[in-house]
């Protein structure tokens, strides 16, 4: 596997794209789950592929050769960074979607009586939000299939901008590295003999 990567990317971006997969699982465990503010997780996607995207190159030490190795190392970090995310995403949600069991404080109203366990919950705590009733019946989410169904579709929608975020993200990294990378080394003189 790794004799097949070495023809399209360099063995620094491989490196790379194992510690974008660790930043990825930082990132949403961090905001997925500790403090749990999905819009910092959204921005932090496309920060993510500027940086995995510039390292890739900077591990590599990609100091000359075509701009498509360039890119092709930025876009590689990128992508397993952007898939840890998408299936850390993915996942998060189908944890508090299947294991809602209608739990809230005292200052949310209590728990929700006479929900099931999983999807109905999950409808119920979001019909008991002011003005959200009205809204799902605007758009024709009238029980529990319905609003299943467009819940994961949201999440999907989610789940491919966080994707391409982070992938257009990496892209630029790697392009930053391109124009500011640096110089490629001089050979070294032999001994004795004068440079110029």
């Amino acid at each position: 596997m790794s004799r097949f990567l070495d023809r399209f990317v360099d063995r620094g971006a491989i490196y790379a794209g194992w510690v974008g997969v660790g930043m990825a699982m930082t990132i949403a465990v961090s905001f997925l789950l500790v403090i749990p503010i999905e819009p910092v997780f959204w921005l932090a996607a496309p920060i993510a592929g500027v940086l995995i995207g510039y390292y890739a190159n900077a591990r590599a030490d990609r100091r000359a050769g075509p701009w498509r190795r360039i890119l092709l190392n930025g876009i590689f970090a990128s992508l397993l960074t952007a898939i840890t995310l998408a299936v850390l995403f993915v996942g998060t949600k189908a944890i508090f979607f299947f294991a809602d069991n209608g739990y809230r404080d005292a200052s949310q109203g209590g728990p929700i009586a006479g929900c099931v366990s999983g999807a109905d919950c999950v409808y119920q705590r979001y019909l008991a939000e002011d003005g959200k009733a009205a809204q799902f019946q605007e758009a024709g989410i009238t029980d529990v299939a319905s609003f299943s169904a467009f819940y994961w579709r949201e999440q999907l929608g989610t789940t491919g901008t966080v994707t391409m975020l982070c992938l257009a993200g990496g892209v630029l990294g790697a392009a930053m590295y391109g124009f500011a990378r640096p110089r490629a080394r001089r050979p070294e003189a032999a001994p004795g003999v004068p440079t110029a």
